[in-house]
């Protein structure tokens, strides 16, 4: 039988990924509120290209620390 395919092992990677999102959300408005500018409004409404790569960027970079965290 497939390792993945067990109850315990697919309901496991389903919570650990809604922490994996829960602690990416919450560390992203965290990142939000500390900037000195919204960056929603900086990225969509103004279309600020360089800073829409730098939150890119910074998302890439929680997403790798987080799944670390989770899967460790």
């Amino acid at each position: 039988m497939v390792e993945w395919l067990k109850p315990g092992a697919f309901v496991g990677s389903i919570v650990f990924a809604l922490i994996g999102v829960v602690i990416f959300w919450l560390c992203f408005i965290i990142i939000d509120k500390i900037t000195p500018y919204n960056l929603w409004e900086e990225i969509v409404e103004k279309q600020n290209i360089a800073l829409g790569i730098v939150v890119g960027a910074m998302s890439l970079g929680i997403s790798i620390i987080v799944a670390a965290a989770v899967h460790g």
